[in-house]
């Protein structure tokens, strides 16, 4: 097995989505095995799995379905991780159940993706779960969508079929904000157009699947100009030393930086910064790192550390795109709770303002969501937050909604818009004049 642990080259997150038996695990299977990306025992389990199944072949999908239940089933039920390296960059694979109650699996991998891959049968064509992944991925701002018409072997490669399901996911997409869409044909059992181009779809003039994930440019789509620091860990082995940790989510920072701490708006300047025991001069999102301040101050989990001159919102009320989960539908008279970056806060959800019909793309009146539907609801939270947009930072522009009684994650949004109560925390002309050296005031729209 063929792998390169170079920490230092850049890393690349995929999501993989589908309807059922589109051929995903078939399609990671293949990646990795034509990659030389599979580890001796799994090699030998799968190959074990597919002569008890009386496979005259190995099932590559074998090579990704890691949960017992999927490999009796020979469907993924959960998402699957995969993580695999080549001289130029690095991949983690997450790879999303196909069935229409997985969804939110989906979500969870598109959150912080930097491609989705799309699986289509070409069998099939779009479906309205095609429709849904294409939807989700939009709203997740993930940067760049790659169509694959699996199965094109089952079609005899033409080239008709493959134009007209692309025709349609054209005609979807153009209601849509995406950034970079592109189509692929490709067939993952017999390994054409994955890693090597094979004969069969010599009109198709495009990159394989792997020339595309290796050259696709993804350094432009972060965001290095808001630096954000939610703070995890407050680090403090003794008394002469005080250390925050936490990922950045978006920006650069560098020592000798004027920040402020919010919510409580302290000022200081960045004294140190630690990447595990090296300290370096300077760290970018998405790097883990550990700060140490100018000043000895009271700060503590759940803050977050900004440039003094760029700051987020902050506030108790904004609206949000919202995905529902539970099969209990969502209760406008229930309080739940919010988790945002590492603060959980309580929130009323009482004012849906529209649920959106995922095949048509157009907003409906409803009074709740059910399972699986995704509405813009306006939120309330008892404490406020410090938050972007989601569209600027993904991070500190999303959240979960946790259900208060059974601890169980039944939704998940993303910040679209600020709410009229902005800078709650200022709290009056003077506060605001704190934090902007200015003399305050407030503007209505």
């Amino acid at each position: 097995m063929g792998q390169n642990n170079d920490l230092s080259i850049e890393l690349v997150r995929l999501v993989t989505a589908g309807s059922v038996d589109d051929g995903k695990s078939t399609l990671i299977g293949r990646l990795l095995y034509d990659c030389d990306a599979v580890f001796e025992d799994q090699l030998k389990a799968a190959q074990e799995a597919s002569q008890r199944r009386g496979r005259g072949q190995l099932d590559l999908s074998l090579l990704t379905d890691g949960l017992e239940a999927e490999r009796e089933q020979g469907i993924t039920i959960d998402v699957a991780y995969r993580y695999f390296s080549r001289p130029r960059r690095r991949f983690i694979i997450a790879d999303v159940p196909g069935h229409e109650q997985y969804t939110r699996n989906m979500i969870t991998g598109a959150s912080q993706a930097n491609i989705a891959l799309i699986l289509v049968d070409a069998r099939k064509g779009m479906t309205t779960q095609s429709k849904r992944h294409l939807f989700v991925a939009s709203l997740f701002n993930i940067p760049h969508i790659l169509v694959i018409i699996n199965k094109m072997d089952l079609v005899g490669y033409r080239r008709d079929v493959y134009e007209k399901i692309k025709n349609d996911f054209m005609r979807f997409a153009a209601k849509l904000n995406l950034r970079d869409l592109r189509f692929m044909p490709l067939s993952a059992l017999k390994g054409d157009m994955v890693v090597k181009r094979g004969n069969n779809l010599d009109w198709y003039q495009g990159p394989t699947l792997l020339a595309y994930l290796e050259e696709t440019e993804i350094s432009l789509d972060r965001n290095l100009i808001d630096f954000r620091l939610p703070i995890q860990y407050v680090i403090r082995p003794s008394q002469d030393f005080r250390g925050y940790a936490g990922q950045i989510a978006s920006g650069i920072v560098k020592v000798g930086d004027e920040v402020r701490i919010l919510p409580s708006g302290q000022a200081s300047k960045i004294k140190e910064i630690w990447k595990g025991d090296k300290e370096v001069n300077f760290a970018f999102a998405p790097q883990s790192v550990l700060v140490v301040l100018e000043d000895e101050l009271d700060v503590s989990r759940g803050e977050v550390i900004v440039r003094k001159e760029n700051l987020p919102i902050i506030g108790n009320e904004f609206e949000a795109m919202v995905a529902w989960f539970s099969s209990q539908p969502l209760n406008p008279k229930k309080s739940y709770l919010i988790k945002h970056c590492a603060k959980i806060v309580r929130a009323d959800l009482g004012h849906l303002r529209y649920r959106l019909n995922i095949d048509t793309l157009h907003r409906e009146e409803a009074d709740q969501l059910m399972f699986n539907e995704i509405g813009r609801i306006k939120i309330r939270t008892n404490l406020p937050l410090i938050f972007d947009v989601f569209h600027k930072n993904k991070d500190t522009g999303s959240f979960i909604i946790i259900d208060e009684l059974t601890n169980q994650t039944v939704g998940a949004g993303i910040i679209v818009s600020k709410g009229r109560n902005i800078d709650a925390l200022v709290g009056s002309h003077s506060g605001a004049a704190d934090f902007s050296g200015n003399e305050g005031a407030v503007l209505w729209f």
